[in-house]
């Protein structure tokens, strides 16, 4: 692969043998009996998961998909060796600041799809024409058509510095940044690999603590970030089975997730049932049932469950030496994190983010919490993404 700083335009076409393998390997199904209960309290339900396997093969329309996604402009380049894809949307507006989209897991740029229009044409979606940004949504390493992973494996720190010289073969010199999940512990390291470009930092979908530590004490939290607190304290008990899997062992889980799509289906499901807004009770109460099997489609046609699994695995193998060099240079795993640009952080209903201890010092800039939506912010509630992310940008432009 040449790492000459070429980009050159992406469009999707997936073999129609691919498809048909897709069908009949879903058609082909073996499926477990079901247990004596019939919910959520093992993982996906038997019954829900058939359903929703039968509209992937035969309700699901992907090629119209596939061409709705073409109609956004897509391109791909090579950074140290490292296949990249992106969206690439400009603004009509002549004044738009460039804004960079992070990801995270199970997802791809498929979740942003819902923003494009408001950010880059917000005079055209109720908006003031002044908050209009360029869009650059990138998959992550791994992730969809950034595959296969590159020499240099998967870790935050090279993401941002993959992201910073994206930026620059783009022509953008000062930028602004959003992410969710992982991708705002990508966003969170850029103005640090990037020094003086980054205008701001926009960040979602992140957690109370990490999953690994000790529970969160009570004492002294307010009513609401007391049920933060529980509930992230509930996952941390009983919900953290696929990230332990993930990053331990990812090739022994590979095989399932390469070769069976309704187990695929059943990975990433089970998480936008669980990480969505408490209020609906299915994930396609919470998201557009469609966007959700696009997005599970293009993990099962680019082989992304094996090679996600593996980034999950290196990427806590990264995190996890740094906050060793932190703690030995006894210093917080997020010092680094408040330093340079403002910070911004939008909570939704599901979140189990608490400011005093996100924030203990009172140094991020704008903090927004919401009683809609949840780790699915961009696909769930688009218009409280949008506005929170033009409102926190607006005075840095």
């Amino acid at each position: 692969m040449a790492n000459n700083g070429d980009i050159h335009p992406f469009r999707i076409d997936i073999p129609q043998a691919d498809l048909d393998d897709l069908r009949a390997r879903l058609t082909g199904t073996r499926w477990p009996a079901q247990p004596g209960v019939n919910d959520w309290s093992r993982g996906v339900p038997t019954g829900y998961l058939r359903k929703l396997a039968d509209y992937w093969a035969t309700g699901f329309d992907w090629r119209a998909r596939e061409a709705a996604l073409n109609e956004v402009p897509q391109f791909t380049t090579v950074i140290d060796g490292q296949p990249i894809h992106f969206f690439h949307v400009r603004s009509p507006e002549p004044g738009a600041v460039p804004l960079l989209l992070t990801h995270g897991w199970p997802s791809s740029p498929v979740e942003y799809l819902k923003l494009v229009g408001p950010l880059t044409d917000p005079g055209a979606h109720g908006g003031d024409p002044a908050d209009a940004f360029h869009l650059v949504i990138p998959s992550l390493p791994g992730y969809g058509f950034s595959n296969p992973i590159g020499p240099d494996g998967f870790n935050l720190f090279g993401v941002a510095r993959a992201w910073a010289e994206l930026m620059r073969r783009l022509g953008y010199e000062r930028y602004a940044a959003h992410g969710t999940d992982v991708g705002s512990g990508v966003t969170g390291m850029l103005p640090m690999v990037d020094p003086g470009r980054v205008l701001g930092t926009h960040l979602s979908g992140t957690v109370a603590a990490h999953p690994f530590g000790p529970a969160i004490e009570l004492d002294g939290l307010t009513d609401a970030d007391r049920a933060r607190a529980e509930k992230f304290n509930a996952l941390r008990e009983d919900g953290v089975g696929y990230l332990v899997m993930q990053a331990t062992r990812p090739q022994t889980l590979a095989y399932g997730l390469n070769d069976s799509p309704a187990g695929q289906l059943a990975w990433i499901v089970e998480k936008f049932q669980e990480w969505t807004d408490p209020a609906a009770a299915l994930p396609e109460d919470a998201v557009d049932l469609d966007q959700l099997l696009t997005n599970v489609s293009i993990f099962w046609f680019t082989g992304s469950g094996a090679s996600t699994a593996h980034a999950v695995y290196e990427g806590m193998r990264a995190w996890r030496a740094f906050a060793a060099q932190q703690e030995q240079e006894q210093r917080p795993a997020d010092a680094g994190q408040r330093q340079g640009p403002p910070t911004g952080v939008a909570v939704f209903a599901a979140d189990t983010t608490i400011r005093s201890i996100m924030d203990p010092a009172g140094l991020i800039a704008h903090w927004s919490e919401y009683d809609r939506g949840g780790h699915f912010a961009a696909m769930e509630t688009p218009d409280l993404l949008a506005g929170d992310i033009r409102a926190f940008f607006r005075p840095l432009r």
